[in-house]
C-alpha cells in the first residue's frame, strides 16, 4: 500500500462530505439518498448513485474507505484515472441491479405466498406503501418469507461496499499473489485465496441467511459488485493479454 491515488481521495472526500450530512441532517439525508425498492414511495432516480456515498455508521464507512485506499490506489495507478472511476461507478451499478433483483424475489415470493391462502394482492401492496403489514401473514407463510418480502420493500440500501467488492476482485485478478495483512489474523494471506474465500462467505450468507458479519448487510450487494466486477477486470486483463501477443 502506497500514496493514495488522486481519482480514490477523491470518492472518499465524497463520501466522507456524505457522511458529515448524514450527521447532521440524520434522517432527511438517509430518505433522499438511500436506495429504496423502485415501488416504496421514497425512490428516486438518483439514488441509484447516491447511496454509493452513503453509510450506515463509522465504522461501515471506515472499513469500506480502508478497502478502496488500499485495493484502490494501486488498480487506478495501473489502469488510469478515467477507466479506474468507470470500473468503479459500473461494479457499484452491478451491485444496484442484482441487490434490487432479489428484493423483487423476494417481494414476488411473498406475495404468490400470500395470494395462495387468499389474500388480495393489493391490499399487501397497500400496506407495504404504509409502512405496515398484518401480523396474520405469518399464519400464511413462513417467518422467512415474509421477513424478506418486508424487508425489500421497506429497507434501504447505503454504502459503497457493491463497488468496493468490485474493486477487491479486480485487485485480486491484478495483483493475485500480494500479500494481505489483515486484522486478527496472524499470517499474510495472499489476495488469490483471501478474496474468493470472502466473496464466498458473502454468498453463503445471502443464500442461507445466516450472516456471519452481523445483521442488516445487503450480501448479494456484494455478490453483484464482485460478479461485475470479475467480468470487467477479466476482460480487460485477457484483452491487454491478446493485443500484446505475436501475430
Amino acid at each position: 500500500m502506497g500514496r493514495i491515488s488522486d481519482t480514490v481521495k477523491h470518492l472518499i472526500i465524497i463520501n466522507a462530505i456524505f457522511f458529515l450530512a448524514t450527521q447532521i441532517y440524520g434522517d432527511v439525508m438517509y430518505q433522499l439518498f438511500s436506495l429504496w425498492f423502485p415501488e416504496n414511495e421514497n425512490f428516486s432516480l438518483w439514488q441509484i448513485i447516491s447511496h454509493m456515498f452513503m453509510h450506515g455508521g463509522f465504522m461501515h464507512i471506515f472499513f469500506n474507505m480502508y478497502a478502496l485506499w488500499a485495493f484502490g490506489s494501486p488498480l487506478e495507478n495501473s489502469w488510469g484515472k478515467k477507466k479506474f472511476l468507470f470500473f468503479y461507478i459500473s461494479a457499484g451499478l452491478g451491485a444496484t441491479l442484482i441487490h434490487t433483483s432479489v428484493n423483487y424475489l423476494y417481494l414476488n415470493q411473498g406475495i404468490s405466498a400470500l395470494k395462495s391462502s387468499g389474500v388480495d394482492k393489493n391490499v399487501i401492496m397497500e400496506l407495504l406503501r404504509q409502512g405496515k403489514y398484518n401480523p396474520v401473514w405469518y399464519e400464511f407463510a413462513s417467518k422467512a418469507t415474509i421477513d424478506n418480502m418486508l424487508s425489500a420493500f421497506s429497507t434501504p440500501a447505503v454504502g459503497a461496499s457493491g463497488a468496493i467488492y468490485g474493486v477487491l476482485v479486480a485487485f485480486g485478478i491484478a495483483f493475485p499473489n500480494s500479500e494481505l495483512f489483515l486484522m486478527f489474523v496472524p499470517v499474510p494471506i495472499k489476495a488469490k485465496y483471501f478474496i474468493p474465500a470472502l466473496i464466498g462467505l458473502d454468498l453463503f450468507s445471502g443464500v442461507t441467511g445466516y450472516s456471519l458479519f452481523g445483521a442488516g448487510i445487503a450480501h448479494f450487494a456484494h455478490v453483484g459488485g464482485a460478479l461485475f466486477g470479475f467480468i470487467m477486470a477479466w476482460y480487460w486483463k485477457k484483452k491487454q493479454f491478446n493485443n500484446q501477443r505475436w501475430n
